[in-house]
């Protein structure tokens, strides 16, 4: 199907130079004309405008190839693109955007010269997302006319554009660009100047911490990336993401976001440093956090580093069949998990009604999977006779393997944990599935501290994938193998991380969640802009509030509480905000209220 062409008539902005004819240029040349926009490339260097030129030549090939251009429309498009090395090109632009290098240096330089060129109702935008736009504005002779215009990578596909006005800028110029953007048919976002702005402001903390993770040994990169893409749904793990983006850009971008909030979770990690300055600045350079096939590629090659195929591991213990303890929405699911892979499960609660009523919510989750032809009604009904209720943890005195799902308070924990201990058989594994709470507390509860370790299941349980394999200072060898391969065995994908609060996930979802909350707070972004940005410029699957009032306030607050209370960072305390909705009551989806409205059911 064919882009229907803007009518450029409708805006004042209908000549646009777009100076800088990198990977993003180009990318925003092609929006413009696309849309009907006479567009001028300019770049110092006639061998990168050759190169953009053929850039754009390869992408609207390829959109006529999936019929999403004719050949005529092709022909339009590349007929409105004219490039120069010579910033005079840009006398009689309605409207110039910059996507230079991040330098105020060279920024400044561009719109000093444009100053001199262009006509006096021009508009000049930057396309940084790291530098301050006012300090750019100030230093122009037209401040009124100067803003940010943040498109993201690949330009022609992400629909977010952030509109970044300073204290200077006048709001006929912001009106104006806002406009263009509509009819460039992307979605607006306007936020004040502050480095980062919304999406970025949001991410590169997020993208900090992970660095920082990597670079403490905690977990690998390949756990790092496939926890957050398998338990939160991400397009893409964060170190590779740093990698695409740029090691050398992104501590450019922590810099600045650090100067002006003095935030130590925008303090960049020292590795983004050190890999900056040895030139390993992600795929451009062929080398990163990860290793590729050739400087621009995307293909990653194994290196020293990539975990070793067969590589000769402790042998794990047999485990034939599962006790789960609990009888709420993640106990339930992990024994479907198990009962589907073919293990007897002993499902306990404190009542034998309370386990009754979990496998009955198991039989119907089973029921669905047949409605939607995932399984047969035989392999349901086989699966559900694997499950036995129990109302006493007696029952599991042959089981293999112990696995506590129950209300994420510790002294709850120990306690059951006592019980296991006296009740499970020697050599049993006991596992706990606490999403924020020290694994070895559990464990010393025990007589058997080797035989305790972490497996945190996500919600979901049949549908999430991931489960972080927790391992304390305690945990044998042999028990962590031994879980190892029951993940293998239930189609999980295990990643390893050690006892600390909020291990993978959680320990990089929550900052970035409660940095979110305070830009409200702040009033520096509304709840749409912000859940609208990090959807359409992260292309995350749901937004920071949408996520929240789901997860529920309060057990984000919990989680909060906790991270703070173990790493001791002013930045990781929890926002005000977030304290007063939960001390109001307004938890989120469960109450009706949260950060949003709900209908009742």
């Amino acid at each position: 199907m064919a882009t229907p062409q803007s009518d450029s008539s409708q805006s004042p902005l209908r000549t646009v130079a777009v100076v800088g004819l990198g990977t993003m240029g180009t990318g925003i040349i092609e929006v413009l004309a696309k849309a009907g926009r006479q567009v001028i490339g300019i770049d110092i260097s006639g061998a990168q405008a050759a190169r953009s030129v053929a850039a754009l030549e390869s992408s609207t090939a390829r959109a006529v190839e999936r019929g999403r251009l004719t050949e005529q429309e092709r022909a339009g498009v590349l007929a409105r693109v004219t490039t120069s090395t010579d910033l005079r090109a840009a006398a009689d632009a309605d409207l110039v955007i910059e996507v230079t290098p991040e330098s105020y240096e060279i920024k400044q330089q561009v719109f000093r010269e444009l100053d001199a060129i262009v006509r006096p109702t021009a508009v000049l935008a930057t396309g940084t997302n790291a530098l301050s736009v006012t300090r750019l504005a100030a230093d122009s002779a037209r401040p009124e006319r100067v803003l940010g215009l943040h498109f993201f990578n690949p330009a022609p596909a992400m629909k977010l554009v952030e509109v970044v006005s300073s204290v200077l800028t006048a709001p006929q110029a912001v009106a104006a660009v806002t406009d263009l953007a509509l009819e460039l048919g992307k979605e607006p976002v306007a936020v004040g100047d502050r480095p980062g702005f919304v999406a970025d402001g949001l991410l590169f903390g997020y993208l900090n911490q992970a660095a920082a993770m990597y670079e403490a040994k905690y977990a690998s990169r390949e756990d790092i990336d496939a926890a957050m893409r398998l338990g939160c749904g991400l397009p893409m793990g964060p170190l590779a993401l740093l990698d695409l983006i740029g090691v050398d850009t992104a501590r450019t971008v922590l810099d600045a976001m650090y100067t002006e909030s003095r935030d130590r979770l925008h303090a960049p990690a020292p590795i983004l440093k050190q890999l900056s300055e040895a030139g390993l600045t992600g795929r451009k350079a062929g080398r990163g956090f990860y290793t590729y096939e050739a400087p621009g590629s995307a293909t990653v090659v194994p290196d020293a580093l990539t975990p070793r195929e067969g590589a000769a591991a402790t042998p794990g213990r047999p485990v034939r069949s599962v006790g789960v303890a609990g009888s709420g929405t993640m106990a339930s699911g992990i024994a479907e998990v198990f009962a589907k892979a073919g293990y007897d499960v002993v499902l306990a609660a404190r009542s034998e009604e309370k386990a009754e009523a979990a496998r009955a919510r198991i039989g119907k989750s089973l029921a669905r999977s047949v409605d939607k032809g995932r399984m047969t009604a035989e392999a349901a009904a086989k699966t559900l006779d694997r499950i036995t209720p129990a109302g006493s943890y007696d029952a599991f005195a042959d089981v293999d393997l112990a696995v506590e799902a129950v209300a994420e308070d510790l002294d709850v924990k120990r306690q059951l944990f006592e019980a296991l201990d006296k009740v499970c058989k020697p050599g049993a594994i006991l596992a706990t599935t606490t999403s924020s709470l020290p694994v070895v507390a559990c464990a010393r509860a025990t007589s058997r501290p080797q035989d305790v370790i972490g497996m945190h299941f996500f919600n979901p349980a049949p549908a999430m994938k991931l489960v972080e394999v927790v391992r304390t200072v305690l945990t044998a060898d042999d028990v962590h193998a031994t879980v190892r391969e029951v993940c293998g065995t239930i189609r999980k994908h295990a990643v390893d991380c050690g006892d600390r609060a909020g291990f993978i996930v959680n320990a990089l979802l929550f900052p970035y969640l409660n940095n979110a909350v305070k830009m409200v707070q702040e009033h520096y972004a509304s709840l749409d802009d912000i859940d609208a940005a990090m959807k359409l410029g992260g292309g995350y699957p749901m937004g920071p509030f949408e996520l929240l009032d789901v997860v529920g306030l309060d057990v984000s607050l919990a989680i909060e509480r906790v991270l703070h209370r173990e790493f001791r960072d002013p930045g990781l305390a929890p926002a005000p905000l977030l304290e007063h909705l939960v001390a109001a009551g307004c938890l989120g989806r469960k109450t009706g209220r949260g950060f949003r409205e709900y209908a009742r059911r």
